[in-house]
């Protein structure tokens, strides 16, 4: 029995970076064998095994055949004489086909040390096409390994799987397992244009490939094309270190936009309820979870007038921060802010520009979070009166702060320009 550690941790300490999960390979060696060892069978589909100690996963060396449509239909063998260069061929990119030995020695067949110098991915073999998980997977690395080129052999591969049909057979809980996985890296946009540049973003979320050629006018957005657009304020997002919730919201604020008639273009009137509907659709397809959704709505709804927060009178901010239930979910006015901050930083030239309107609108929450509900509910005798009046006592209130102290007269014209 040979033991390998293969796959992310091998390339990513060749690469310098932090090692989290260490997975293992076992050659030789049969499951009844590690059982006797003190391992722990976990494996549903073919063996995989907890170590008794570090509890970290042995799967026994093993090939695939492909039985069906999709990413399910495989049928899997095992056994002592698998070798390691045949476990290795079924993996999905050179740099993950890499294996090491317990004392050190390295296991390349496939030349993934070569790509991880030349900084490309590339698929091992022709068995990459058999599972178009993997097309998301090479789009998520690209996201992660922002400088990495793909092998215009793997692209071209990719791009025959969508023609092929292979990306319509997955499941909605794996692709959003990969794309919110993808939105968490780096620079997320590379993840997008991989998929739009094979074919597989107009087949998993459409909604999102029709932004590109949709114009903008000029004076706003000096990069113009709706989709670049899209693109530099999930990565503005990234670099905020923003929330999940927070990203896929800065993916989906403006989707609205592509609805847009011909007629009136570039400018983009009443988008925000377009791309409400338009997140509702593309949430029902990929089921992110609740409060996801929940936000990317909001954003989708909101951004407009919190771009115009500078603008806007005390009863207006007040009547936004109610619709956006600051009071009982502040966290939820955060994603907010912090989505409208990475939109309006997600333009050409304005990556650097201040946003005084998220600053103006905490103001305007600490004002009306100061008015004591519970105290004039006592107070008052009707359900009705009692919201008029809570209401009136938070207007009253944000009033005093932002206008008596003139704590929110800061960029006035800058809600003008974030549209």
């Amino acid at each position: 029995m040979q033991i390998y550690c293969v796959g992310g941790a091998v390339r990513d300490d060749l690469l310098g970076l932090p090692v989290k999960d260490r997975d293992w390979v076992v050659v030789g060696s049969t499951p009844q064998a590690l059982i006797d060892l003190g391992y722990r069978p976990v494996g549903k589909d073919f063996p995989v095994f907890l170590h008794p100690e570090t509890h970290e996963e042995y799967a026994l060396a093993r090939t695939e055949r492909k039985t069906g449509p999709g990413y399910t239909g495989f049928s899997v063998h095992f056994a002592p004489d698998v070798t390691l260069e045949q476990d290795l061929l079924r993996r999905d990119l050179t740099i993950n086909a890499i294996a090491r030995a317990i004392d050190g020695t390295l296991t390349d067949p496939y030349g993934g040390v070569r790509d991880l110098r030349a900084q490309v991915l590339r698929h091992v073999s022709d068995a990459f096409a058999e599972d178009p998980v993997r097309i998301l997977r090479v789009a998520r690395f690209s996201a992660r390994f922002g400088q990495f080129s793909i092998a215009p052999e793997t692209m071209a591969l990719m791009h025959d799987m969508v023609t092929a049909g292979e990306v319509d057979h997955l499941v909605p809980e794996r692709v959003w397992q990969e794309l919110s996985r993808g939105l968490m890296e780096a620079r997320p946009s590379r993840m997008f244009e991989v998929l739009r540049e094979c074919g597989a973003l107009a087949r998993i979320a459409p909604e999102i490939d029709r932004l590109w050629g949709v114009p903008q006018r000029a004076d706003v957005h000096p990069e113009v094309d709706t989709g670049v657009h899209v693109m530099m304020v999930v990565d503005a997002a990234a670099r905020m270190q923003a929330s999940l919730a927070a990203r896929f919201a800065a993916l989906t604020h403006d989707l609205g936009k592509a609805d847009t008639p011909a007629d009136v273009l570039p400018s983009h009137p009443g988008h925000e309820a377009h791309s409400v509907a338009l997140v509702d659709a593309l949430c029902a397809r990929l089921k992110p979870p609740s409060e996801v959704r929940d936000v990317a709505r909001l954003v989708a709804r909101e951004h407009g007038l919190v771009h115009q927060a500078a603008e806007l009178d005390a009863e207006a901010l007040v009547q936004l921060l109610e619709r956006v239930d600051a009071i009982r979910r502040p966290g939820r006015l955060d994603e907010l802010l912090l989505a409208c901050e990475a939109d309006s930083r997600g333009r050409l030239g304005y990556e650097h520009v201040p946003y005084p309107q998220a600053q103006r609108l905490r103001h305007a929450f600490e004002a009306m979070r100061s008015v004591d509900a519970g105290a004039l509910a006592r107070q008052t005798d009707t359900t009705e009166s009692i919201r008029t009046r809570i209401q009136t006592a938070r207007i009253e209130a944000v009033e005093s702060v932002l206008f008596s102290d003139q704590a929110g007269d800061q960029g006035g014209e800058e809600g003008q320009q974030n549209r």
